[in-house]
């Protein structure tokens, strides 16, 4: 399947406004996360597990263990973003 990924706030800093990633059926927002993390060094420094992330599935909150379906967006930010 095939998810927009969009960052907000410092990581949209360290890894740019948004990505396209293909992921197998049935994945979800943690199995999202760990293949970013694996994807470069700046994902891994900036979507680190000791690091506490927000998430967002089509614009509503989610934890990691929500489920994607093919075209979703999924956005990470900080838990609180100032502006």
């Amino acid at each position: 399947m095939k998810l927009t990924v969009r960052y907000f706030a410092a990581l949209r800093e360290a890894l740019g406004a948004q990505e396209t990633v293909h992921l197998p059926a049935s994945a979800t927002v943690r199995i999202l996360r760990d293949r970013l993390i694996a994807s470069s060094p700046h994902h891994a420094e900036a979507l680190r597990r000791s690091r506490a992330l927000r998430c967002a599935v089509n614009q509503v909150l989610a934890d990691e263990s929500a489920a994607l379906e093919d075209g979703a967006e999924v956005a990470f930010f900080p838990p609180v973003t100032g502006g």
